[in-house]
């Protein structure tokens, strides 16, 4: 067994397929096998072997998309034309071969998904270290939201091509940078975080003007999204009013920010009532950092093993007690510091494109998905994987925390449970 992990860690080609049908499996055991076994949750469903357990939530808009078509009034109603248009094409090409949409929808995300990892580790090998690579391979694979790159989601399918934009405008391929760019911004609104990232690069590294000619054809994935709504609907911005279904406004949303804080550090009952209902969980918050600042002080005594397992301890203890507010928070908070306290190793067009990301998501008017938002922007994942290649310990711990969210997530969505 020795010898066949050495071999796989050695071959380039071998590595990323590995880690990507491992968390395959690991997804598709929780679905598939496990969830069918559990009880009906409450405010859910009980699931069901086969492929309807990649179909909730947005994908339901995908459907609709592929086999009826947008429609839109602007009526401050969802409205599936918020939904950008690439990735329901290529899964409405898929089913002229007659396959199932869920059949079609689940390949395309899977395989741009493993496209994804090819990416990333190439890149990153490329200008950090191949251990590098592998750990932010291994990340991008095994953090839960990567759930999103298996059911019938977008996230596979924008990590590629926003990855391969990146990859080429960093190696100066401004033809494929554009190509790749533009394909981006015609699947997820995150894809416009592409195109200042392209100029703010472009000026800042003193490149040539096609390169800034690169930046602008980005926008065409979008522009031409935007040409269709105008000519189908009378209205070029119908897929930007169209959010007020999802959103009330845009903008930083100080409020949603406020309530997560809250709920972390008084709890979602104690901010509800607007007093302390229930003081177990401000006494646990505060029992929890007075315990991590003493095994922070006396670290030197301790030792570096038990002050690493004693901090993991820690945070695995806090996420029981706060949940998603807790990972949406990290999620954000967490990467600006990461890109902040990397900048140097990473590319500038990684540190860029993520900081760019980060702004879109604070002017969206929304505390919702954050880590899945988050997990779309490859900075961070590969981010915290050149971090993790410094210190495997916490590395490995890491890994096995995201494993035990990874098949909870997964349960939850078979289940059509909220996730995010």
């Amino acid at each position: 067994m020795l010898h066949i992990r050495k071999y796989l860690l050695k071959n380039d080609l071998l590595f990323p397929i590995t880690i990507w049908l491992s968390t395959r499996l690991v997804i598709w055991i929780a679905m598939l096998l496990l969830a069918p076994l559990l009880d009906t949750p409450s405010g859910g469903k009980s699931a069901v072997f086969g492929w309807g357990v990649f179909d909730a939530w947005d994908s339901i808009h995908y459907r609709n998309i592929t086999t009826s078509g947008y429609e839109y009034l602007n009526d401050g109603k969802g409205h599936n034309i918020a939904f950008f248009p690439l990735f329901p094409l290529i899964v409405e090409g898929m089913m002229n071969f007659g396959l199932p949409f869920e059949v079609a929808g689940v390949i395309v995300n899977n395989v741009a998904f493993l496209a994804t990892l090819y990416c990333v580790y190439f890149w990153v090998k490329e200008f950090h270290t191949i251990q590098g690579a592998r750990w932010a391979t291994a990340v991008l694979a095994w953090c839960p939201p990567s759930l999103f790159t298996v059911v019938i989601y977008t996230e596979g399918l924008y990590l590629f091509l926003s990855t391969a934009a990146l990859r080429a405008f960093d190696k100066h391929q401004y033809a494929w940078s554009g190509f790749w760019g533009a394909m981006a911004t015609a699947t997820r609104p995150t894809g416009l975080a592409l195109i200042p990232a392209f100029l703010i690069t472009a000026w800042k590294q003193k490149r040539s003007p096609i390169a800034y000619l690169a930046g602008l054809a980005t926008a065409a994935g979008i522009l031409l999204f935007s040409l269709y709504c105008a000519v189908e609907f009378d209205d070029p911005l119908a897929f930007i009013h169209a959010q007020k279904g999802w959103r009330s406004s845009l903008g930083f949303d100080w409020q949603g920010w406020w309530k997560m804080l809250m709920q972390i550090t008084v709890g979602t009952t104690n901010w509800k009532y607007g007093w302390i209902k229930d003081p177990l969980h401000p006494l646990l918050f505060t029992a929890i950092v007075l315990i991590g600042f003493l095994i922070w002080r006396d670290r030197q005594r301790l030792g570096a093993v038990k002050v690493d397992y004693g901090f993991a301890a820690l945070f695995l203890l806090l996420w029981i007690l706060v949940g998603d507010p807790l990972l949406n928070t990290l999620s954000v908070l967490g990467g600006a510091y990461l890109l902040w306290h990397l900048r140097k190793e990473l590319t500038l067009i990684t540190v860029i494109y993520g900081f760019c990301g980060l702004g879109l998501i604070f002017a969206s008017g929304g505390t919702w998905s954050l880590n899945r938002i988050v997990y779309g922007i490859v900075s961070f994942s590969i981010a915290l994987g050149v971090l993790l290649s410094r210190y495997p310990r916490y590395g490995y711990l890491t890994l096995c925390f995201f494993t035990i969210l990874l098949a909870s997530f997964s349960v939850r969505f078979a289940q059509k449970l909220w996730v995010g």
